[in-house]
């Protein structure tokens, strides 16, 4: 084509778009430091919690207050994490460019003032639309992420995350509560699969960036027991995690549920198994990426089966 024939940029487009360029990269940066993609995971764990329930009608607005309660406390809770461990995270070169260790933020009691606020928000949004008991839930995992893993037990022990995986049940039981505040078996159970999800999901990770963790001081389970012993556990985890989580159509799920935790079980397996057989940061990033569609296909099917009774 004939450059000549090309529309010119206007000089005002141009500025536009470069001042627009630096306010893009702020929000991105913010947005970071909510740790975003887990926090949605949570949401999605919550709302499981909330179809599993049965014999009971879910209102539009009741869902989407809970979601949102849900995903503001993941947040807050997950902007305290990055706040607390900036140090160790620049020690890492998986973390060193998040916003707090970076200095892209500061580190100010401004800061901390706007999380705990997000925090008191989310609860509160719970307690005006929900109920007490899903507030009470809701609060309960945000404090466990933020106080249990990451203040009290991340540094101390290679077994910190398996305390903290039950940040993901809470999520569950807040979402079950949201419809009726006596948890029942089915409910009881889906925390369960997600408190038995979260070692292999992080250790696998873990594994993969055994070297990074090492280097900063934090006692992650391949860490302190190496990656081939890791990738055991892991796999025998993953082995407790997928028997368990076929177990609610013992107690009244549909086939549906089964289905989507068998596929999904047996996909996460197959790699936890590869993972085994070599322990190395290709077949753990496997591991890892099996993890989320195990977790995907369990709470799709959950809402599925909700959806045609």
């Amino acid at each position: 084509m004939n450059r000549s024939a090309q529309p010119a940029v206007s000089p005002a487009a141009a500025s536009a778009a470069l001042s627009s360029a630096p306010v893009v990269a702020l929000w991105r940066t913010v947005l970071g430091v909510f740790k975003l993609r887990i926090s949605v995971l949570i949401m999605a764990t919550a709302l499981g919690g909330l179809f599993i329930v049965p014999g009971v009608t879910v209102a539009p607005l009741q869902a989407l207050v809970l979601a949102l309660s849900v995903l503001l406390a993941s947040a807050s809770a997950g902007a305290f994490n990055q706040f607390i461990e900036a140090d160790s995270d620049r020690l890492m070169a998986r973390t060193r460019h998040r916003a707090f260790a970076s200095g892209a933020l500061p580190r100010s009691s401004g800061w901390l003032l706007g999380i705990v606020a997000l925090l008191v928000f989310a609860v509160g949004l719970s307690v005006a639309f929900v109920n007490l008991a899903a507030a009470g839930f809701v609060l309960l995992g945000a404090l466990t992420y933020a106080g249990v893993y990451t203040l009290g037990l991340k540094r101390r022990t290679p077994w910190n995350i398996v305390v903290g995986g039950m940040a993901g049940s809470f999520a569950v039981l807040a979402g079950a509560a949201a419809v009726n505040p006596q948890i029942g078996p089915l409910a009881a159970l889906l925390a369960l699969v997600l408190f038995l999800w979260t070692p292999p999901h992080f250790w696998s990770l873990a594994i993969a960036n055994e070297a990074q963790y090492a280097a900063a001081g934090v006692p992650m389970l391949p860490v302190v027991v190496g990656a081939a012993r890791a990738a055991r556990i892991v796999h025998a985890s993953t082995i407790a995690l997928v028997a368990v989580s076929l177990l609610p159509v013992f107690f009244g799920a549909g086939w549906i549920v089964f289905l989507g935790a068998l596929v999904g079980g047996v996909h996460f397996l197959r790699k936890t198994h590869a993972l085994v057989r070599q322990p190395d940061r290709r077949t753990a990033m496997a591991a890892f990426f099996a993890s989320m569609v195990q977790l995907s296909a369990l709470l799709a099917a959950v809402v599925i089966d909700a959806a045609l009774r």
